[in-house]
């Protein structure tokens, strides 16, 4: 190894608490005591393969000493998978609740998603707002429109992807999965990708790395994403909302033209409460390119 490996400022605690019937894991920096009404915990949902230590980097970034709490989705990082051959985007509105329940009981929080785990808190913060001081959304985009006339398709689609095998990719050694997660991102330095990938990753019995995500998270959703219940569960947030981008992002890469930018600049208009902001230089993994800079931001905006 070439460079000096990233060492954490800031130690993780893991935790695990019974939700919903499945072992799920938490992340927990800073201690309990320092919550206040004012400082309420921070709670942070990572994105689709993704896992909770991927804020490790923003974390350590964060000057003030406050309570922080990540959590490993369903079926990632080390939460137990649910056993179904599908997921179910409601289930993790009701994991989060669970979490939140169990560990900040009548506590309200300030919540953070990145891409899919922002989604999930801007419904969250609309179902829930009294339980909700400030939301934080990282490139939660949603998803494009869609129409019933879709819906065959993509039922058809479902099943047939349930008579296959769900599978990912297995990797040589851990270093071979720190240059995959350089490959998707260019702007991860060495040293995060190496202190990321065994955090990312766990050593089979016969050697290879394997990603710590259920295969069945690439199956197909049978259900239509609902363009006008997402947004009215959006117009139910009363808490303030930052949103963040990176510069370099293009959905066009995701969607071509079935989601064009003027139609996210209206969902965003629906809230009254909101700030923008945009990392430079940064991709979707913002919170992996710019962490200092997401940091300074984050704690002014849950200061005021």
């Amino acid at each position: 190894m070439s460079f000096s490996p990233y060492v954490a400022r800031r130690i993780g605690r893991s935790r695990f608490v019974n939700v919903r019937g499945l072992r799920y894991h938490v992340l927990e920096w800073g201690a309990t005591d320092l919550i206040t009404p004012e400082r309420p915990p921070l709670v942070m949902v990572h994105g689709w393969m993704d896992v909770a230590a991927s804020f490790q980097f923003v974390v350590d970034a964060m000057a003030g000493e406050r309570c922080v709490l990540a959590l490993d989705w369903r079926g990632f990082g080390l939460s137990e998978s649910s056993g179904s051959d599908a997921y179910w985007f409601p289930d993790y509105l009701g994991d989060l609740e669970g979490v939140i329940d169990a560990l900040l009981p009548e506590q309200a929080v300030d919540l953070l998603g990145h891409s899919m785990g922002g989604n999930v808190v801007m419904i969250y913060a609309g179902v829930r707002p009294e339980r909700v001081r400030r939301v934080v959304n990282l490139e939660g985009f949603g998803l494009p429109e869609t129409k019933p006339q879709q819906a065959p398709k993509r039922y058809a689609q479902w099943l047939d992807e349930l008579k296959q095998p769900a599978q990912l990719r297995h990797y040589d050694s851990v270093e071979a999965v720190a240059q995959r997660l350089r490959k998707t991102n260019p702007l991860l330095t060495e040293q995060r990708a190496a202190w990321l990938a065994p955090h990312w990753s766990r050593r089979r019995e016969d050697g290879q790395w394997e990603i710590l995500g259920d295969p069945a998270h690439k199956r197909a959703n049978p259900v239509l994403y609902q363009k006008a219940e997402v947004l009215e569960c959006w117009k139910r947030i009363t808490a303030p909302v930052m949103w963040v981008e990176g510069d370099q992002t293009d959905v066009s890469k995701w969607w071509g033209n079935r989601y064009p930018r003027e139609d996210f600049e209206a969902r965003l208009a629906v809230l009254p409460r909101l700030e923008r902001h945009v990392l430079s230089p940064a991709g979707h993994m913002l919170h992996h390119d710019q962490p200092e800079a997401l940091a300074a931001h984050l704690e002014r905006f849950l200061t005021y």
